[in-house]
């Protein structure tokens, strides 16, 4: 029968620099935990928008009758996020829309083609129905929880088939704000989806107006160009962005526009709304629905802006 040895001085000393070393290193792994950052995610459900912002501002759910510029109303809800999450980056915004057979529309790709916002398709049936998209909310939703790469989910919609999202979401630890559209008598958003979630804000009709244009006898008619006239091209929109900043730079004063360089390459909703208005005015042409020209606009505005600083 083999004897037990007793533990000797060296192997006692070995056992305790090993507890020093996981100590040391549990050490710093809360260390880094507690120093990195917070992150949120937006996640709209882009039919509960239409129809709530169509009805609030055009009167109407029928998206033939008004176009929505999405991308200013994205960059609005990305500008609020950033104020109520201060010490928060922004991972991505969520787009959930329908479309037959999952094939995107002309709309949609202009949607998919900003940055940090990504399009998610579900099916639209014979009646114009969405299907499928709550469990696409669901899935991202509880994923990105469980895999801690969020600790608050902004949710922008109304149906309560995603209570069931917003449970899976806070039992991994993450909070879920509902976001909605202020809506004409009643209410738009499910009530059991208002009790289930961490907090709530509603968007009034000054928020939204902005980014409705109704639509005359259901056609697309674009109401600050002469009829048959040609979209701007990128250099001419990027100088006119330089041409607004320099005149904000006159009118205002520096302080007034160094205030918005922390903020580069994002401008605040109201102020990139006044942007997309005044460019209009000087091109004779709208903007709205142009993704790319938006862009061209913004960086013409903060090259001369950066410029003078």
């Amino acid at each position: 029968m083999n004897d037990v040895q007793p533990t000797g001085p060296t192997d006692l000393a070995a056992v305790i620099a090993g507890i020093e070393r996981t100590n040391e290193l549990l050490t710093r792994v809360l260390a880094e935990v507690a120093t990195t950052p917070s992150t949120h995610a937006a996640f709209v459900d882009a039919g509960y928008v239409y129809a709530a912002v169509g009805r609030l501002v055009a009167g109407t759910e029928d998206r033939r009758a008004f176009d929505l510029d999405a991308e200013g109303l994205i960059e609005a809800f990305i500008d609020k996020a950033r104020m109520i999450f201060p010490d928060s980056r922004l991972l991505r915004v969520y787009w959930y829309d329908g479309a037959r057979r999952r094939i995107h529309t002309i709309e949609q790709q202009r949607v998919a083609e900003l940055p940090d916002v990504k399009v998610r398709l579900g099916n639209l049936n014979a009646n114009n129905q969405q299907k499928g998209v709550d469990s696409l909310i669901r899935s991202d939703l509880e994923s990105l929880a469980r895999h801690r790469a969020i600790s608050d989910a902004v949710l922008i919609g109304g149906d309560e088939d995603l209570v069931s999202a917003v449970e899976a979401a806070q039992g991994y630890g993450a909070r879920v704000h509902l976001w909605g559209i202020e809506a004409v008598g009643g209410r738009n958003q499910a009530e059991p989806l208002l009790w289930e979630v961490d907090s709530q804000r509603t968007f009034d009709l000054e928020f939204c107006k902005p980014y409705v244009t109704r639509r005359t006898a259901y056609e697309h008619a674009d109401p600050a160009a002469p009829e048959g006239g040609p979209v701007p091209a990128r250099e001419e929109v990027r100088f006119v962005g330089a041409r607004v900043a320099a005149q904000w730079l006159a009118d205002r004063g520096r302080e007034w526009v160094a205030d918005l360089l922390p903020g580069h390459p994002y401008l605040p909703g109201t102020v990139d709304q006044e942007l997309l208005t005044a460019a209009e005015a000087l091109l004779r042409h709208s903007l709205r629905g142009h993704a790319d020209l938006r862009r061209a606009l913004r960086d013409g505005f903060w090259e001369h802006v950066r410029a003078q600083y």
